[in-house]
Order: C-alpha cells, then sequence, then structure tokens
C-alpha cells in the first residue's frame, strides 16, 4: 500500500471513531433571543456575543450518568385567541431517541426536535455524520485515482 492509501485509511478510521468526552452547544431560546432562530445566519464573531455556547457536561447537572448531546427544538405554540407562535430551543439533551428527529403533536402545539452529537451541531439543519463520511470518502477516492 503507498504512503497516501495508508494515510487515506487512518484518516477514514479516525473519522469513524472519534468520540468526543464533553460537548458544546448553543444555548437560546427564541422567545428572549430573536437570534436563535437562526444562528447560522451570523458571522461566528457576531453569533459568539450574542448566543452562547455551553459545555453539557459542566452547564447540566447530572441526575444520572448519560452522555450529552446537543438539541434543537422548533415549537408552534397554538394561542386560542390569538396568531399561532413559533419557537426555537437549542441546548442540552440527555435522553437520545431512536431518529435524529422526530415530532410531537399535542392539543396546544406542535413540536420538531432533532438531537446531534458534535459541537455546535445544533446551529442548523446539518448533513448527517454518515452523510459527511460517506462525502470525504467519495471525495478522498476521487483525488487518489484523479491527480
Amino acid at each position: 500500500m503507498t504512503p497516501s492509501g495508508i494515510l487515506l485509511s487512518v484518516t477514514i478510521l479516525l473519522s469513524i471513531v472519534y468520540e468526543s468526552t464533553c460537548i458544546h452547544c448553543f444555548y437560546c431560546n427564541s422567545a428572549n433571543n430573536s437570534a436563535c432562530i437562526d444562528p447560522s445566519q451570523l458571522d461566528d464573531e457576531l453569533r459568539g456575543r450574542i448566543i452562547p455556547i455551553i459545555n453539557c457536561d459542566i452547564a447540566v447537572p447530572r441526575v444520572a450518568e448519560y452522555d450529552f448531546f446537543c438539541r434543537k427544538i422548533v415549537q408552534t405554540i397554538y394561542h386560542p385567541r390569538k396568531d399561532s407562535e413559533i419557537r426555537v430551543t437549542r441546548g442540552c439533551g440527555w435522553v437520545r431517541h431512536e431518529k435524529p428527529c422526530y415530532r410531537a403533536d399535542n392539543s396546544d402545539h406542535l413540536e420538531t426536535v432533532c438531537q446531534c452529537f458534535t459541537d455546535h451541531c445544533n446551529s442548523a439543519d446539518n448533513v448527517s455524520a454518515s452523510t459527511a463520511t460517506a462525502l470525504f470518502v467519495a471525495f478522498a477516492i476521487c483525488l487518489y485515482y484523479y491527480r
């Protein structure tokens, strides 16, 4: 195997097995911070001043031994005598769902909850880790054979 083939193999292996010991997530609620609706629209400097980023292992008291992750909740809140309100909440989660995103619906609100597992991943809609890895591998193979 050539040196570039070995490097490619090691890179792929590390991207699959890497796991962080703590996770940092955006922490906000659009009810009191309108920038929480879509932080990806802000440049890094402004976003860092307006939207807090927290280390879930430090910010959330541990009741049990859970692995934290980032979560984004989009709620449509139905009010009986006025227009509906859309609220976005970003923060840490600790009880995982089997789906990356799921919906909950009841009489007073509709909720879409998405969970993700890398730092700052709850900023907007993201490409899943498996999709990103597949794209990286395809790109690496193209570079290897077409240089």
